[in-house]
């Protein structure tokens, strides 16, 4: 009993250790600028940055919130659409691999944040170009990810659908794609954050609201505990989104989780 009992506590204290360590970085930071004097427009402090973050009304807060979320959703969800159907055709096409591949991988090597304010110019200032740029940032891990799980399957069970006079279609559905699933979560997890980054990058170069935004407009007048304040919710906006995705794979795909997760 008491042996169990701590392995219980053990396994508890492994499951809130991420959030300890987060929460005891805090501590180190406020006295390690109280004890240097580090300016706060340097380096605020968190007692500064969460005055601040209080500050700000909440309504406005939610207004920035909405805006980024929607963005890096909506990109993200384009993305998915893209990804996968790109990647099932590059599955089944050798000719498509070798011809694609390198296309896409000059495609990701190109800084976004170059050719960003290139397609504002192209596309306007509305909703459509962050939504393109937030898709770039995130479909190629997704592409890779899934093309290398459908291309992981065992040869065997292949040729056992052929032998069976499985179709394309069965053997991409039935076969490559639920042995590709814990890939294409990696990938989702992935792209989930990249997302949130797409979006804030869209919002640098044209936006009139989002957090991204909110960064840019908080440092152009020096407010740099508001401009950590927003970081910071940029960063649980992620964490979240992270989760979301972790929660998803669990409830409806439980099978595809490592094994030291499905504890």
């Amino acid at each position: 009993m008491k042996l169990t009992e701590t392995v219980s506590v053990r396994a508890q204290f492994q499951k809130f250790l991420p959030l300890l360590t987060l929460l005891s970085i805090f501590p180190l930071w406020e006295l390690g600028c109280a004890l240097l004097s580090v300016p706060d427009f340097v380096l605020p402090k968190p007692s500064v940055i969460w005055t601040a973050f209080v500050d700000v009304e909440t309504q406005r807060w939610l207004i920035h919130l909405w805006a980024t979320l929607r963005v890096a959703l909506l990109g993200f969800l384009l993305s998915i659409v893209i990804s996968i159907p790109l990647a099932i055709v590059m599955v089944r096409s050798a000719f498509l691999t070798k011809t694609l591949f390198p296309v896409l991988v000059v495609v990701q090597s190109t800084p976004v944040v170059a050719i960003a304010p290139l397609i504002i110019v192209i596309m306007g200032t509305g909703e459509a170009p962050r939504l393109v740029i937030t898709c770039l940032i995130t479909f190629f891990p997704l592409v890779v990810s899934t093309t290398t799980g459908m291309m992981s399957t065992p040869p065997e069970l292949l040729e056992l659908s052929r032998s069976l006079r499985g179709g394309a279609i069965r053997e991409i559905w039935q076969i490559r794609l639920p042995f590709a699933v814990p890939h294409i979560f990696s990938g989702l997890k992935v792209g989930i954050t990249l997302a949130i980054i797409g979006a804030v990058i869209a919002e640098f170069v044209a936006a009139e609201e989002g957090l991204g935004y909110f960064v840019q407009f908080s440092t152009s007048y020096f407010k740099i505990p508001q401009a950590f304040a927003a970081l910071f919710f940029l960063s649980i906006v992620s964490l979240v989104l992270f989760k979301c995705v972790t929660w998803i794979q669990t409830l409806c795909f439980p099978w595809s989780l490592p094994k030291d997760e499905k504890r």
